[in-house]
């Protein structure tokens, strides 16, 4: 016991020495001259803009009635940014821009509720918030307890399996954000609350929203908001830049699809602005995901001259993702001489993950990125670019490993015609790997093209569904075409089998063609039956039927009649009166009175009308001029 009390409190006397020896600067990072060639990747000499009292006094102005929603103070704040936030007043201007105040009133989760339910999975566990980075071991062993099945005490029902690996892990997070920062670093007091501060607001993010959970690049962002923020101010500020489309919400999620895409593209950014440092570094076998994805996740934290990383910071909050893409462009802007005269993958992948200091110092960096502009439709054609492609390489793995055994060569000849036409607009393999040094301007240009098409085709899809029925469309409805039915075709049998049984009453022959009448009263043979078939239907026939039906009807008793008048004389028959018509006679029928008389003269060679039973065929001219009218 006493030697381990000797041990243990030799050890707070190296800590305590330890910490006496080193010194911060102005922004909380330590420095010391017999550690100065471990820290050359931290420089100290700022270079940020000192703002006057003038300006100063300005801006508090400004912030005493912000409103976000206000065109005309965020123009003045991106004025501030240009010259330079203070830093005494960066964390007020950030509370503005996040808007956390309001986003903290309208929700109703309660950030010290969330503590006083994480701290008793702890208790159970008999780790302490103040000291979870020395609980690592304990907490690793429990996790292989849990992930074996072993059986647990009583006490064990509080917290999961899932709660360890989340402690677990926040702890080994909590050991690389910034060591070397006053709040991080080492045991002394304001270390411990710091990293216990860290710690709760990680988790309570976990908790709060555990779709997303943890994952790597979130202690980073939420340590430099602790740096110049409250405990609740921060956990709020990192819920706003997670969860806002503006910002992150496409960085972060459970996986790591989202910080891929990001780096995808990126690289197709890069290869439509900078083409021969892509094709450079696309020839040396240096991905953009190998030092992208540490830019986006950190948000450019291991940029070794802090005043930049926060003036990087203050144009992130105020345009949102398209800062950070400005300024990986710009990075890569001010590396492109320095990385063109490099030809090994070892020594250019050192310099993109740990930048030079003359290049992110405030003067060169920050200058240089104001001057850089990168559109919002620039991303916006870069991204549907990359979703063709994982489009096209999706379609190309389903069809490979859908396709069958191969086929020979007579079906693939068969099979050939079908495919052709759907490849044509397809870029082929060739142009897909080799088109590193084309510039994408044309390929976007499709894309926009393909974009209107497909919307094209969209709005003609959504009017045909709003369009009613094909049967019930009175426009379709009135045509002929479709009147036709089995009933019409009935009817029209009824009404010829009714005209022929009323011809052969009378005795005329419907297979034999009308007669028509010459010009001298006589009768021609007409050998066409064309009006036989225009009776059939039709206004002017339904007057035909009548009127062909009436002269029937008056042929039966003219024959009737002529039986009797065979005996008189042709003049006392020509001067013979009509007889009148019986009431069940059409009165329409008035006008082919005069017409159909028997009073005519007659020449002497011709018969009289009973002997030459002219009736019938006399009766068919007159409906034929009844059909001209």
């Amino acid at each position: 016991m006493l030697r381990r009390r000797s041990s243990s409190s030799s050890a707070k006397g190296l800590t305590k020495r330890r910490s006496s020896s080193v010194s911060f600067d102005e922004f909380g990072f330590a420095f010391s001259k017999k550690r100065e060639k471990k820290l050359q990747h931290r420089c100290h000499d700022y270079s940020y803009p000192q703002p006057n009292a003038l300006k100063v006094k300005e801006l508090c102005e400004l912030l005493s009635y912000w409103n976000g929603s206000s065109f005309i103070c965020r123009n003045q704040i991106e004025r501030f940014i240009r010259i330079g936030i203070p830093p005494a007043l960066r964390g007020r201007v950030w509370k503005c821009l996040l808007d956390v105040d309001a986003v903290r009133v309208s929700s109703d989760f309660s950030y010290q509720a969330c503590l006083s339910e994480i701290r008793k999975p702890l208790v159970d566990l008999g780790v302490s918030e103040y000291s979870i980075i020395s609980a690592i071991t304990t907490l690793s062993d429990k996790e292989n307890d849990l992930g074996l099945g072993q059986t647990l005490d009583t006490h064990s029902a509080a917290f999961s399996s899932m709660d360890v690996a989340l402690f677990r892990q926040i702890a080994l997070d909590l050991q690389r954000s910034f060591p070397m920062h006053r709040s991080l670093m080492g045991d002394s007091p304001e270390a411990i609350e710091g990293q216990a501060k860290l710690f709760r607001v990680l988790t309570a993010y976990a908790k709060y929203n555990p779709q997303i959970g943890y994952s790597q690049g979130m202690s980073y962002i939420a340590a430099v908001f602790l740096m110049l923020l409250g405990e609740e101010e921060a956990f709020w500020a990192l819920v706003v830049l997670l969860e806002k489309p503006k910002y992150l919400s496409e960085l972060f999620d459970s996986s790591v699809k989202k910080i891929q895409h990001q780096a995808l593209v990126f690289q197709q950014l890069l290869k439509h602005r900078k083409p021969q440092l892509f094709q450079h570094l696309e020839k040396l076998g240096v991905s953009s995901l190998h030092f992208v994805m540490q830019w986006f996740l950190t948000l450019f934290t291991a940029l070794p001259c802090w005043d930049s990383v926060l003036a990087i910071w203050d144009l992130f909050l105020l345009h949102g993702l398209l800062a950070v893409f400005r300024a990986g462009l710009t990075i890569l802007q001010l590396l492109e001489p320095r990385l063109m005269n490099m030809t090994e993958e070892a020594a250019v992948l050192p310099v993109l993950l740990r930048v030079p200091v003359d290049v992110a110092q405030y003067s060169v960096l920050i200058p240089a990125l104001w001057s850089t502009e990168v559109q919002e439709w620039e991303i916006s054609c870069m991204n549907s670019v990359i979703l063709e492609e994982t489009a096209e390489g999706q379609s190309t793995e389903k069809a490979k490993r859908d396709s069958p055994l191969p086929a020979s060569s007579d079906e693939q000849k068969e099979k050939r015609p079908a495919v052709e036409p759907l490849e044509q607009d397809r870029p082929s393999k060739k142009e897909v790997e080799g088109s590193g040094g084309r510039n994408l301007f044309a390929r976007i240009l499709k894309v926009a093209q393909r974009y209107l098409a497909d919307a094209a085709k969209q709005n003609t899809a959504a009017k045909a569904k709003a369009s009613p029925p094909a049967k019930s469309s009175p426009a379709v409805s009135r045509q002929p075409k479709k009147r036709t039915s089995v009933s019409f075709t009935q009817a029209q049998r009824r009404r010829s089998q009714n005209r022929q049984s009323q011809n052969a009453a009378v005795g005329i022959d419907e297979n034999r063609p009308f007669p028509r009448q010459d010009t001298d009263g006589g009768t021609a043979e007409d050998s066409s039956q064309v009006p036989l078939r225009r009776l059939r239907s039709g206004p002017v026939g339904r007057v035909a039927r009548r009127r062909s039906g009436a002269q029937s009807s008056r042929g039966r008793s003219l024959l009737l009649r002529s039986g009797s008048a065979q005996s008189q004389k042709p003049s006392d028959a020509a001067q013979a009166p009509v007889p009148a018509p019986s009431s069940s006679r059409d009165p329409n029928q008035a006008c082919v009175e005069p017409r159909e008389s028997p009073q005519r003269n007659l020449s002497p060679g011709r018969p009289p009308l009973a002997e030459r039973s002219v009736l019938s065929p006399y009766s068919g001219s007159e409906v034929r001029e009844s059909q001209l009218i």
